[in-house]
């Protein structure tokens, strides 16, 4: 697999006040915009293609297609999503994690916004999508 860029990364959110307070208004100042409602991106900071606050509800359902995190799985922190070539090399990704052990919580699909994601946890419960993400390239 070959790893283009780092796509995005950011927490995932449990509180939505707090963060936005601690992350933008009254903290770090990062300027955030809200295209999906309790999406927050900013996509033009320089070191990352986007670096956005995703609340778990929202992580959840598209990890597992309902609002609840699993109780079988760790919570996770952040999430890092790693772009590929095409949205054939999702797939191909996806397919040699699992030929090397890799559990996937979610197979190569194309998500509402265009986006191709397969989806994994990594050993600290990171939750890590192998995605094209075909207005970054």
């Amino acid at each position: 697999m070959e790893i283009s860029f780092v796509a995005g990364f950011g927490p995932i959110t449990r509180d939505a006040d707090a963060a936005q307070g601690f992350w933008s208004e009254g903290g770090l100042g990062i300027p955030l915009e809200e295209p999906a409602p309790g999406y927050l991106t900013n996509d033009s900071m320089h070191g990352v293609k986007a670096f956005a606050l995703w609340p778990l509800a929202q992580a959840a359902e598209s990890t597992f297609g309902s609002p609840t995190w699993p109780d079988d799985r760790p919570v996770p922190q952040a999430w890092l999503e790693l772009d590929v070539a095409s949205h054939e090399a999702v797939a191909e990704a996806a397919a040699e994690l699992v030929a090397n052990g890799h559990e996937l919580l979610r197979e190569a699909h194309l998500e509402p916004w265009g986006q191709t994601t397969a989806r994994l946890q990594s050993p600290e419960g990171l939750l890590v999508g192998v995605s094209h993400t075909p207005w970054m390239h």
